[in-house]
């Protein structure tokens, strides 16, 4: 079925179906015909532009919405993080198109458009430091804080969670650490700097691991950072700590095993092992806004999924955490931080550029608030490694950690 061949008084129709089978979220649907359907006055609303529009609503709602958006042929009244909250409270799996063709069919052709995903990818990320600048820390970490207070500043929050992770490994002066997928390079540079260790961070962007070199090199850490451009598989040499922050979500099920023989081959006997990573609580299939527009093949695992790596390889849990709520206030900050810089955002590129982040960040939000996403720290050794901290006060006290014997 065409999206244009739902036209005329058809359109309310199947969207007041479509609102049903979404179990009647708490939202309002108001129509360019002046039709207002869905929930109470005070719910978050959408504005629909077009019958055309309507029809793609229909056909399949969990792609319309944001492609919709982003071309500015449906707008959000008042927060537009509050509307997806409320829309996610509601079931995703609807809309004709799941209705007319086998689900195995639409999930196929998710696995096998590589090469839009790719494209999308690149239109995504391939926007220069300079944008990130504008909404992130000062230290551009663009991962998940940890806010020892509720109304700590975004900068704050971003440095307590370097803490919090060299913490965990309970870091010694003297140590080599070796970090798989490093951003621009903040967590290396805070584990060197205040923990005295020798780190090696490995990333695939060119960008991102010049910004980060020359950070090191104004730090005075070049002797004892090494910034490698290469691929988290190539990891070579033995390590007292693994480290890898934000980089999983994006390995994917299949590589499982190979990360698992990675970590085991690259940890010393008394060696440490800490992921951190986007999350499920239960396994489902992605978004799929997300998963073709943003981050194509992504997969945030449970922690069923992520023993994969750890139990064939015989490494043993020590501490699991979930910062699901750290991860909404996060996101929180770094789309309000956009908001308040959209005009410049804007302007350097582009309005439906500017627009598929606005609607991801405030996605992300939603996310979080409605428990759709999990983020979990999981730290682990060798099951026979006995030199690991008696406690966790080490953690939250910032006082040396007392190990056992080896």
């Amino acid at each position: 079925m065409r999206a244009d061949a739902i036209q005329g008084p058809a359109h309310v129709w199947f969207l007041r179906k479509l609102l049903a089978a979404m179990g009647h979220p708490p939202i309002r649907v108001k129509l360019w015909t002046g039709d207002v359907l869905g929930g109470p006055e005070d719910a978050p609303s959408i504005r629909v532009g077009d019958p055309g529009a309507s029809a793609r609503l229909v056909l399949d709602p969990e792609l319309a919405v944001g492609d919709l958006y982003v071309e500015g042929r449906l707008d959000i009244e008042g927060d537009l993080a509050a509307f997806l909250s409320a829309a996610f409270r509601g079931r995703s799996d609807v809309g004709l198109a799941l209705r007319l063709l086998p689900r195995r069919l639409i999930e196929r052709a998710l696995d096998t458009d590589l090469g839009t995903a790719t494209r999308n990818a690149q239109h995504h990320y391939d926007v220069g430091n300079a944008f990130y600048e504008l909404w992130l820390d000062e230290r551009m970490v663009y991962t998940c804080a940890y806010f020892p207070r509720p109304e700590a500043s975004l900068e704050e929050a971003q440095i307590a969670k370097l803490d919090h992770v060299c913490r965990k490994l309970a870091l010694r002066p003297g140590e080599r650490v070796v970090e798989a997928g490093c951003g621009w390079g903040a967590l290396a540079l805070h584990m060197a700097r205040f923990y005295g260790v020798q780190v090696r961070a490995f990333n695939v962007s060119h960008e991102q691991i010049l910004y980060a070199r020359e950070q090191a090199e104004k730090g005075g850490l070049s002797d004892r950072v090494e910034f490698v451009e290469d691929d988290y598989r190539n990891i070579s040499g033995r390590y007292d700590a693994f480290v890898s922050v934000g980089m999983l979500e994006h390995v994917g099920l299949e590589h499982y095993d190979t990360l698992g023989r990675l970590i085991e081959r690259s940890l010393e006997p008394a060696g440490r092992g800490f992921l951190h990573t986007i999350g499920r609580s239960r396994r489902q299939r992605l978004n799929r806004w997300i998963h073709q527009r943003v981050f194509p093949n992504a997969h945030p695992p449970t922690l069923g999924e992520m023993m994969r790596i750890l139990e064939p390889r015989d490494l043993a849990v020590l501490d699991v955490e979930n910062l699901r709520l750290h991860y909404r206030l996060t996101a929180w900050h770094w789309l309000r931080r956009f908001e308040r810089e959209l005009p410049r955002i804007e302007a350097m590129v582009g309005r439906e550029r500017a627009r598929t982040w606005h609607f991801y960040l405030a996605g992300t939000v939603a996310s979080f608030e409605t428990a759709s996403m999990c983020l979990y720290q999981v730290l682990f050794t060798r099951a026979t490694n006995d030199a690991i901290p008696w406690s966790r006060a080490h953690v939250y006290t910032g006082e040396p950690a007392q190990f056992g014997e080896v």
